[in-house]
């Protein structure tokens, strides 16, 4: 932001920078991209000059880019299904549909602009999506655990929810004051951070519906390391089974 040198030309200071609902900084190191909303500072003509240069059309940005979006989606199912082998493992790892498209997309997002692709979504696009596929990951998972729930409770399953419970929140807790303590992340960041570590869509979506992007920010950071891990500790579990 510092190259276009807008101070110094029309007079005007940029006080904040809004990216999909997040504020960020506006430093002259800050790398603007399509859909980025500058609040401006300045003369009214001045102002109208900048808006002339960056571009001030509502109207395009609420049109929906539907290609990058079911690109990322059809290329990271694929990417997902390929076997990895790794030397000392059994059988070869695999990402899976939900690491696969999340790597791409976020390939996609730092890497498309520069082969002229549009990745920029639409705030209501991008809210339809999350919420049509938050929809079908839980009818997935109620379909596949629903059948033999209850007889599974009935006949001892209620330890393992126990287990459950306390290796999901110790990992919660423990990351959280970490994360606050050392690293001075807020509420919403922490949110995120959590859900990511725990891989846990439903958790990202009661993140995103309180506190806005800025969950989405820190899940997707740790989202693909985790995935990594999980699978990575899977097979070496199996490993020591064996």
């Amino acid at each position: 932001m510092g190259s276009l040198n807008l101070r110094a030309t029309f007079g005007i200071n940029i006080t904040r920078v809004n990216r999909a609902g997040v504020d960020l900084p506006a430093t002259p190191e800050l790398l603007l991209q399509l859909g980025d909303s500058l609040t401006v500072v300045g003369e009214e003509k001045a102002i109208g000059k900048v808006a002339k240069l960056l571009g001030n059309s509502m109207d395009n940005l609420r049109e929906p880019h539907i290609i990058p979006i079911f690109l990322g989606i059809f290329i990271g199912v694929i990417f997902g299904s390929i076997p990895i082998a790794i030397p000392g493992m059994s059988a070869p790892m695999k990402i899976g549909l939900a690491g696969g498209p999340l790597i791409i997309a976020i390939l996609i997002g730092r890497f498309g602009p520069k082969w002229h692709m549009v990745t920029y979504t639409t705030t209501s696009a991008n809210k339809m999506l999350r919420e049509v596929g938050i929809s079908l990951f839980l009818a997935a998972v109620g379909l596949g655990a629903g059948e033999g729930f209850v007889e599974t409770v009935v006949k001892g399953g209620y330890i393992w929810i126990l287990y459950g419970i306390i290796i999901t929140v110790l990992p919660v807790i423990i990351v959280s004051v970490i994360a606050r303590v050392f690293f001075k992340l807020n509420y919403f960041q922490i949110l995120g951070l959590v859900s990511g570590c725990s891989t846990n869509p439903p958790a990202l979506a009661f993140s995103n519906s309180i506190g806005g992007e800025m969950p989405s920010v820190t899940y997707a950071t740790v989202y693909p390391l985790t995935m990594f891990l999980r699978v990575l500790a899977a097979e070496v579990l199996i490993l020591m089974a064996v």
